[in-house]
């Protein structure tokens, strides 16, 4: 069934740097469509096809996924995202990167439901897919340029018709949590910036007309008017006026918000970083990823001169609160040089406070890196992103720099399975400290909802319950189908019910007749999935903890909220159980020998 049906392509590009006919148009087959939808689900299996958990990231024959879904294109509201899929160079273990912009739309339009990418190009190159085919340009002229400066002389040089996915100098010096920039905007955790800057691709240009017909545009028309319609409502209403930043001073009053290396769950200069305080002391704008009703970015100005940065929560925490740094202008600059530099915001700031704590500690000997130094933290991004001074070692991620540094270090690096903790105190959220330990792209608040339990009027959220286990599956199933068909997660909250309205858009979509039981067992599967490709790329039970900070201190702001590592074990093993894995966390014979054959990759 590789014939083109509705909503999808039925082709997969294979590209192979270096050689003299890089493309390849192959079949794809419509079953494992159907049961993995598109973005991280079909990415995960056609990864594992490929054999990327058995290959290091950085190796020549390493595959690169840019994976789309039966909906990109669509009408519906926040439909125009892809994800970036294979294994991350920071944990060497499962990644996928998300994100929305135009790249998506033309790639789609390319004729292809996927783009997978090896082989290393012989000199610095941009990778051209368009109707003429698969070509690679020489691009020594844009390598060392910043994202931004890149991506304008791409555009001038090949037209407003191309959108372009580009790194910065951090992807090309292979820092390990590099990100792909596309329209400003970022497919950021996991490093996959550095794999194409291993595979010395400065930008991927992609160029299309090619569209896919919908099984009911009437219906899909109607359909989408009224999630838009719903995306209007109050459940977006606080991201539209204030942007995720808004979670600041929430967060603060919860004492759940990490300072300085998480050594505290709150921070005194909160106030001055919030979004309100940020909106009235210096111009704003808003702005709308592609395709999107929701319009949640927020756009501030830095200094006099022209530009801004967009700021989000993540990025906010990470290079202010985190750092212990609470002057809004150097938090901005670092986060727009983080952007310019192709860096992960998160990583970024994670690396630089265990670096500053280490200073601390007398374990780093770099006095300059102290907490609550706006120059400190600026310097440390610039030499993070140039690969210079002790850039050279926070650019391996805080897992390395813990064995590099050796004695106790382990015990405060910041991070699970080498991805850096996001902005959710664990031992303030332990529904959250479970979904982080068990995830497979390791500490990740995107593809664990779990702090929706914590915050719910059913939770305790400074205990862990018999019910934590089952709590966070469920936010960790529909976070693995929202990211397979692709949308973005703020639509989860306009959503009556889930998997019901999500077997709707299918349907309008390609015509499959699935209904929310089908769904549910889809996002199960796509949750195995994940879980194979970590199993065969080296993963144990071992790996699914906190570091020991969290088991061996309360918060010093707020003593009840301690983590109990028996009570913690038990919840990582009801997890298992809930799941059907095995005792160790592993699928079970069966559960890979169907999975494979749901699939269709082979052995």
């Amino acid at each position: 069934m590789a014939a083109q049906t509705n909503g999808i392509h039925g082709r997969c590009l294979r590209v192979k740097l270096g050689d003299a006919a890089p493309g390849e148009s192959v079949a794809l087959d419509e079953l494992p469509a159907r049961r993995f939808i598109g973005g991280v689900g079909l990415g995960a299996v056609l990864m594992i096809g490929e054999g990327s958990a058995e290959t290091d990231p950085f190796d020549d024959d390493a595959p690169l996924g840019f994976v789309f879904s039966p909906l990109v294109g669509s009408p519906l509201t926040t439909s125009a995202k892809f994800a970036v899929v294979g294994k991350s160079p920071l944990t060497d273990r499962w990644n996928d990167s998300l994100a929305s912009s135009g790249f998506a739309l033309a790639g789609k339009r390319a004729g292809y439901d996927a783009i997978v990418i090896r082989g290393r190009a012989a000199a610095p190159s941009i990778l051209l897919i368009d109707e003429s085919g698969v070509h690679c340009r020489p691009a020594a002229d844009l390598w060392g340029m910043d994202c931004p400066q890149a991506e304008q002389r791409l555009r001038v040089e090949y037209g407003g018709e191309y959108q372009f996915a580009v790194i910065g100098p951090a992807g090309e010096r292979r820092v390990r949590f590099a990100t792909i920039s596309h329209d400003g905007r970022h497919a950021g955790r996991g490093g996959h910036g550095a794999v194409l800057g291993a595979k010395n691709i400065k930008a991927i240009a992609v160029r299309g007309e090619r569209r896919v017909d919908w099984f009911d545009p009437p219906g899909m028309a109607a359909y989408a008017k009224e999630l838009s319609e719903k995306s209007f409502g109050p459940a977006t209403a606080k991201y539209r006026e204030l942007g995720t930043a808004a979670n600041l001073l929430t967060f603060n009053r919860l004492n759940s918000l990490p300072t300085r290396n998480f050594q505290e769950g709150s921070f005194a200069g909160a106030e001055q970083l919030a979004p309100e305080t940020l909106a009235a002391a210096r111009e704003k704008t808003r702005d709308s990823c592609a395709a999107c009703t929701i319009g949640c970015e927020h756009i501030y100005q830095i200094g006099a001169g022209p530009g801004g940065v967009r700021m989000e929560y993540e990025s906010l925490f990470a290079l202010g609160p985190l750092c212990g740094v609470d002057d809004a202008e150097a938090v901005l600059r670092a986060s727009r040089r983080c952007d310019e530099l192709g860096l992960d915001t998160i990583s970024t700031g994670g690396v630089i406070a265990f670096a500053m704590e280490c200073a601390e500690r007398g374990w780093l000997d770099e006095p300059w890196l102290q907490f609550g130094s706006a120059a400190a933290l600026q310097r440390a991004v610039e030499e993070i992103g140039m690969r210079r001074g002790v850039g050279e070692l926070l650019a391996e991620g805080s897992k390395r720099m813990s064995v590099e540094l050796g004695g106790d270090a382990a015990s405060i690096a910041p991070h699970v399975k080498g991805l850096e903790i996001p902005g959710y105190e664990p031992r303030a959220m332990q529904t959250m400290a479970l979904g982080l330990a068990v995830g497979a792209r390791g500490a990740d608040h995107n593809r664990s909802g779990a702090y929706e339990a914590d915050l719910s009027e059913f939770a305790d959220r400074r205990q862990l319950t018999p019910r934590s286990a089952a709590q966070a599956i469920d936010t960790e199933d529909r976070a693995a189908l929202i990211d397979s068909l692709i949308l973005c997660k703020f639509v989860r909250g306009t959503l009556d019910d889930l998997y019901a309205e999500a077997a709707t858009m299918l349907n309008l979509a390609t015509g499959w007749s699935v209904d929310a039981g089908e769904l549910r067992q889809t996002a199960k599967r796509i949750v195995d999935a994940k879980k194979l490709f970590n199993m065969r790329a080296g993963w144990t039970g071992a790996e699914d903890t906190l570091p020991e900070r969290f088991f061996a201190t309360p918060l010093p702001d707020d003593p009840r909220a301690a983590l109990d590592r028996g009570q913690f074990e038990k919840s990582v093993a009801d997890y298992y159980r809930n799941r059907g894995w095995d005792a160790s966390g592993r699928l079970t014979s069966e559960q890979q020998r169907r999975l494979l054959l749901e699939a269709v990759v082979g052995d």
